[in-house]
């Protein structure tokens, strides 16, 4: 193959965002768009020149065309091997342990994570650097400032024309190319953490059942490969195993309201033990018990309480890390341990550097996302392992377990209200009203009755490179211990979408069971209130309750 130099126009909008670049299926089908992205990549990230790249995604719609095209470009642009996922499939938290376990330089994941695939949703690019994280702000600014200079990209020229339907070696323009099984390392890598041989126990007992839900996504041969073919769970434990370009038709996002058949099998009759979905790249988990949601926060806490029971972390704990809106549950846990806690703000990127300097081995975030340092990204599958390693040596329900947890640390009373569909600019005037309210808050009571303590827009210095991320999410705390936090989203492609996230902590026992909306619905006409929300947007319910 012969090496075309194109030239083009630089795109404007090819800042990547909380996760990498994720824009509409249309606009990545635009004439030179996904290629002008990657020359960037590229050009920025000078490492892949004669290195390993591993390739693959969540199999969403448009994936075999961008690996088509980014094999030529790597082929191009002077990658000495790719590795790419059979199908074009490639979970996100396995690319870090193939990216970890293979030395390879970096990889390229093709994801939007939850949302919506087919001709109509969504796509994503996002780079992952050597220690399988993702690619930290300095870098993802330099390949964005790289993007807007960039006057051409290298090709080659005609398809790569790799069967990515079987495992095998050959090559695109000399580059050789490995199409891989994508399971077999994360697999290895599993089996290295955890007792399979106790949680096969369980499995097999015929007194234990679970349902895992992948949701037509990515992590459907994974949980097929540990669960049923490696622990001996039944055939039928996996549902919505087999990944789609537009994931069924669904929003590949583990809640209440996009997983419906699992929260209905598990609120049913005769519901299973366990009951856990994945996302589109499958990093984020969901986790229910019979008739009972475990929120993220909570699930966090009692995985950090816990993870010093499984091989693979057995002494050697000493710290966690939470995102900022994530609730204070965990920092209870460590504190009573005599562990380090620390707050980042949202986003996986910023766990990385804590992680490679052992100051923490488990992290978590508000959005369905827990892991530890066995890799570099949040991973869905992984925490359903240790909830199954908990049941496993506890024998006691997903509610009891939980409970147990707020018995012993109290109960973080904690929802996530989301406003969606509102524009850019309404997004942007929520932001600096508040911003604009945050010096003279302090001491004003609301209608609702709660009489603001402080207020602080959230900046963070890492404490391993002292850079500091600043604009991180606006934090309101109330004098009766409640804490509304305001922030932005950054993984949608369209519009704006404001995430208020309430908390309150309750040390009484007796008060642990009460209605969650109820015990919140105060905190949360106070945040609205303070954000002028309705006002703003004339929205006076949010759209989306998790």
């Amino acid at each position: 193959m012969g090496i075309i130099e194109q030239t083009i126009t630089p795109f404007t909008d090819q800042r990547p965002g909380t996760s990498g670049l994720r824009q509409s299926v249309a606009r990545f089908q635009e004439p030179h768009y996904l290629a002008a992205f990657v020359q960037a990549l590229f050009d920025t990230c000078t490492e892949l020149a004669g290195g390993t790249l591993v390739l693959g995604g969540d199999g969403r719609y448009y994936s075999e065309t961008a690996v088509d095209t980014i094999l030529r470009m790597a082929a191009a642009n002077g990658v000495a091997r790719v590795l790419v996922g059979r199908g074009g499939l490639f979970s996100t938290p396995a690319v870090s342990a193939t990216i970890r376990r293979r030395g390879a330089a970096g990889g390229i994941l093709l994801t939007a994570s939850h949302n919506p695939g087919g001709p109509e949703g969504d796509f994503g690019i996002k780079y992952n650097v050597a220690n399988g994280g993702p690619a930290p702000e300095p870098v993802t600014e330099a390949i964005f400032d790289r993007s807007q200079a960039l006057e051409r990209y290298r090709i080659a020229e005609g398809t790569a024309g790799v069967d990515l339907s079987r495992v095998h070696d050959t090559e695109v323009a000399g580059m050789p190319v490995s199409v891989i099984d994508p399971v077999v390392d994360y697999r290895a890598l599993m089996a290295e953490l955890f007792d399979f041989e106790r949680l096969r126990d369980l499995l097999s007992s015929g007194s234990f059942r679970m349902v895992f839900d992948a949701m037509h996504a990515v992590t459907g041969p994974y949980a097929q490969a540990i669960l049923e073919d490696e622990l001996g769970a039944p055939a039928d434990t996996v549902i919505r195993a087999h990944p789609r370009p537009d994931f069924g038709g669904g929003h590949p996002d583990p809640n209440l309201i996009h997983a419906r058949e699992l929260v209905e099998l598990m609120y049913g009759a005769d519901p299973p033990d366990l009951g856990a979905a994945s996302d589109g790249d499958g990093d984020r988990n969901m986790i229910l018990g019979r008739g009972f949601f475990v929120n993220p926060s909570d699930s966090l806490a009692v995985i950090a309480d816990h993870l010093e029971d499984i091989p693979g972390y057995r002494g050697r704990m000493g710290g966690v890390a939470r995102s900022m809106p994530t609730s204070r549950a965990a920092d209870r846990v460590a504190a009573a341990k005599g562990w380090a806690a620390y707050e980042t703000p949202t986003g996986w990127k910023f766990f990385g550097n804590l992680l490679d300097a052992d100051l923490v081995q488990v992290c978590g975030e508000e959005s369905f996302g827990t892991s530890s340092d066995h890799v570099r990204e949040k991973d869905g599958l992984w925490a359903v392992l240790v909830w199954l390693s908990i049941l496993a040596e506890r024998r006691e329900s997903v509610a009891t377990v939980v409970r147990d947890s707020w018995s012993r640390y109290g109960r973080d009373f904690y929802t996530r209200h989301d406003y969606a569909g509102l524009t850019p600019e309404q997004g942007e005037r929520i932001a600096d009203t508040l911003r604009r309210k945050l010096g003279g808050l302090a001491g004003t009571r609301t209608e609702a009755g709660l009489v603001v303590e402080a207020a602080d827009e959230f900046a963070y210095t890492d404490p391993v490179d002292g850079r500091t991320s600043s604009q991180q999410g606006i934090r309101v705390w109330f004098t009766d211990g409640g804490r509304a936090v305001f922030r932005l989203s950054g993984t949608g492609t369209s519009g704006a979408t404001l995430r208020i996230y309430l908390e309150r902590w309750e040390g009484d026992p007796l008060r642990h069971n009460d209605d969650l909306q109820n015990t919140l619905a105060d905190l949360a006409s106070a945040a609205r209130e303070v954000a002028e929300l309705e006002a703003i947007t004339g929205m006076a319910e949010p759209s989306l309750v998790v």
